[in-house]
């Protein structure tokens, strides 16, 4: 049997998405370093599998041109598998590279492939384990060519918004495909850690329980805030321990860890100039929190506020509502100048109501609000910032004295909100036509001759600091 494409990596992503591909009427050839994968794989799937036995075995079975998707951990393992698997293939032939590799990594492999006649797709898939069977949000980047060579399988396969548009697209040159998932990660990152600070304000501060969040969690979810996280929020916060019916939540060690893609966010949104205070709280927070014997032992030493919550209850959690979609609102808003800036910097040509187009739906960001991102996109697909959209800046102005004051109850609380306090500081320092640089430009010419410029005059400046001001007499 010849076969539309080769999947490499059959774990239970690379699995899923093999089998996804072929519920959809292709012909899938899977391969896996372990035999005994590719045998259970040929095994117990329908009439259009071939599991192959080895690379050589894999090429053979392809039409031309021959599309192989790996589905391997990033790093060292992909650039293996391309070495162990190309020099089986010839020119035109396509590689795609599903995993969550770091977009330079990406950037690198397109290059070198090409100057072998090997076209390559980096591309992001977002969904998880259920995603990648039923249908995932798909961004490739890299080859304009490869990308229409798969473009009818991967619209197959992919999730489906409720307008019927499959959640795929060409998202731009070379690494954009990473790059785009490397931020939709990012974002992820942020949502979690605002809905985490809101439970927390909830828990601790208002004292109620975790049935009592879920069902607040699951109405927000009927409304604006809808959305696959809120969504599954209330199903966590609702589950109970099989051993003691009592909230799992309650015993589930507060101790995070991440894999990467969040922290890459970070740094490169510094190598690229652009503010994205949220995700880095939310990763900031991820990094304290692994700190738990610290932490442990710091509580037993440090002292907080002593005052509890004497406010109307109701109130704060309509105010913790509106700060949640005002923080949600401005954590895109960073995510999304973040794509235009870098996609100028590295020449993606990335389109960023493109991006929240495939985003609606199948992938773990997927929310209502896309909706409305992609729309504020297609009315000025110039906008440098989503806040700078009529809609959302009076959206997100409606609601900015509830936002203030649900930071504000949890700072006189003690409990820390990072990300949501971060999101109200990036929407009070961009709607700043002054901000206090003008004496960090003068402490670092005084230290430095740094050099400053003047608002009422060009040019640049340095002074010989030291003088006193005289007062008028």
């Amino acid at each position: 049997m010849t076969c539309d494409i080769g999947v490499v990596g059959l774990g239970v992503m690379g699995g899923n998405l093999a089998r996804n591909i072929e519920s959809r009427g292709f012909t899938v050839a899977g391969y896996d370093l372990s035999a005994a994968k590719t045998e259970a794989f040929a095994a117990g799937e329908g009439r259009r599998v071939v599991g192959a036995v080895s690379a050589e075995a894999l090429a053979e079975v392809l039409a031309r041109p021959r599309k192989v998707l790996l589905m391997v951990p990033a790093g060292k393992p992909v650039d293996d598998v391309i070495a162990h698997v190309a020099p089986h293939l010839g020119a035109g032939d396509i590689l795609i590279d599903a995993g969550n590799s770091y977009f330079k990594d990406t950037d690198r492999r397109e290059a070198e492939l090409a100057t072998r006649g090997l076209q390559y797709l980096g591309t992001g898939v977002s969904g998880g384990e259920e995603g990648a069977l039923r249908g995932p949000a798909i961004m490739p980047g890299g080859s304009r060519a490869a990308w229409d060579a798969v473009a009818a399988i991967f619209q197959a396969i992919s999730a489906k918004a409720d307008d019927g548009e499959p959640c795929v697209g060409y998202v731009g040159a070379r690494g954009a495909g990473h790059y785009v998932k490397m931020v939709h990660n990012g974002i992820e990152y942020g949502d979690m850690q605002l809905i985490a600070e809101t439970y927390d304000l909830f828990s601790r501060g208002l004292g109620m329980s975790a049935s009592e969040i879920s069902d607040i969690f699951a109405e927000w979810n009927r409304g604006e805030l809808k959305s696959y996280l809120v969504e599954i929020t209330a199903d966590v916060l609702a589950q109970g321990d099989p051993d003691t019916g009592a909230p799992l939540v309650d015993v589930i060690l507060d101790e995070a860890q991440q894999k990467g893609t969040g922290k890459w966010m970070s740094q490169n949104a510094f190598d690229v100039g652009a503010p994205i205070p949220t995700v880095n709280s939310a990763v900031e927070s991820r990094l304290i929190s692994a700190q738990k014997s610290e932490r442990v032992a710091a509580s037993r030493l440090l002292t907080g506020p002593s005052s509890t919550f004497s406010g109307g209850r109701t109130r704060l959690i309509e105010a913790a509502k509106h700060a949640l979609y005002a923080s949600k609102v401005t954590s895109y808003a960073q995510g999304m100048a973040l794509l235009r800036m870098a996609s100028a910097e590295y020449g993606y040509d990335i389109d960023p109501g493109e991006v929240a187009r495939i985003w609606r739906a199948g992938c773990i960001i997927r929310a209502t609000l896309l909706n409305d991102i992609r729309a504020a996109f297609g009315r000025d697909p110039q906008l440098v910032n989503l806040l700078l959209d009529r809609a959302f800046s009076d959206a997100v102005g409606a609601r900015q004295q509830a936002w203030r004051e649900m930071v504000q109850v949890a700072v006189g609380l003690g409990i820390p909100v990072p990300a949501t306090a971060a999101s109200l500081a990036y929407y009070d320092a961009y709607r700043s036509a002054r901000l206090p640089a003008n004496l960090t430009q003068g402490q670092r010419d005084y230290f430095g001759a740094h050099t400053y410029r003047r608002t009422d005059r060009e040019g640049s400046f340095h002074t010989q600091w030291g003088q006193r001001l005289t007062p008028n007499a």
